[in-house]
């Protein structure tokens, strides 16, 4: 097995398609990656639960200054809902608190379900890191207190029901950010008359990344050699795919890396773009207005020259 980068950490940019096991923090697999790669600097896009599996993308170097088109980005789930019984955390990690026998049919089922696509709120529970009063609410919670949460607003994509074993429910969930998939269980069991919990949870897509099109567990890549490692990573450019790409001549470049609106007539369309200069180098992210493109989040100096 190979080891860990080695020496002085390195200036590395990058994403990382991080398939996240079970049992583990997101920190905590932020963290191994990092180690792994000898990164300098590292950050995810977004927090997955310990008991939650799947993809993690973690952004390395230039990469963690667009990591927040991420945060912002639409997510898929597979999730498992056990039904008949309600725990303290709203998973299988939390003491049981009640149930009630699942006398509903898969039929009855889909009809609940399907009331939860759209835009609606939820409120952030308990043991979560959402901070109120500078601490987090899960250390409340873990001290056994309860503080009032205000609702957040959430939107579900799509939700469908693929398979129903025993008390077991096994979903497919897109939402937007901000979403809760164990609120989510916790809600449909309520409106089933039954009670539910999250049995297990998988996140599949973040974004335009897809976990069946790439992904690595962190045993993989401490398996591969350095150059084998580094190879798999995409470039920083690719938390932007979504958006129409602008390129510049070499005047305009250097005038967009030293903060400069660059007059562009005639320039398509307005809104942010990915903007590149000579050589499809990658400048980052800019806003193309009636005045010209106008700088919002770039590269440094070192890196985009």
């Amino acid at each position: 097995m190979a080891r860990a980068h080695q020496g002085r950490s390195r200036q590395l940019d990058g994403v990382l398609l991080l398939d996240k096991a079970a049992g583990l923090s997101s920190h905590a697999a932020l963290r191994d990656a990092q180690r792994l790669y000898g990164a300098a600097k590292a950050g995810h896009t977004g927090t997955l639960d310990p008991l939650a599996t799947g993809l993690l993308p973690a952004c390395f170097g230039e990469a963690t200054r667009f990591s927040h088109w991420l945060l912002d980005s639409d997510k898929s789930y597979r999730a498992v809902v056990r039904l008949g019984m309600t725990t303290a955390t709203g998973d299988l990690e939390g003491a049981v608190t009640g149930g009630a026998p699942v006398t509903v049919s898969r039929d009855e089922v889909e009809a609940v379900v399907r009331r939860f696509v759209g835009a609606s709120t939820q409120v952030p529970p308990m043991y979560s890191a959402i901070k109120q009063g500078g601490e987090p609410l899960y250390k409340l919670a873990r001290a056994g207190l309860e503080v009032p949460r205000a609702p957040r607003a959430v939107v579900i994509r799509e939700i469908a029901v693929l398979d129903m074993t025993g008390n077991d429910l096994d979903l497919m969930v897109t939402c937007g950010k901000g979403t809760y998939i164990r609120v989510l269980a916790e809600d449909i069991g309520r409106e089933l008359g039954c009670g539910a919990c999250l049995a297990s949870l998988r996140r599949t897509a973040v974004g335009g990344f897809e976990l069946s099109k790439g992904g690595y567990t962190l045993p993989e890549l401490a398996a591969m050699s350095p150059d084998e490692r580094d190879a798999v990573l995409l470039p920083p450019d690719a938390l932007l795919a979504s958006l129409p790409q602008f390129d510049l001549d070499a005047g305009q470049a250097r005038r967009l890396m030293q903060g400069q609106t660059v007059e562009q007539a005639g320039a398509p369309g307005t809104g942010l773009a990915r903007v590149y200069g000579p050589g499809r180098r990658f400048l980052g992210l800019a806003e193309i207005t009636g005045r010209g493109v106008v700088p919002r989040r770039l590269l440094s100096q070192a890196t985009a020259g």
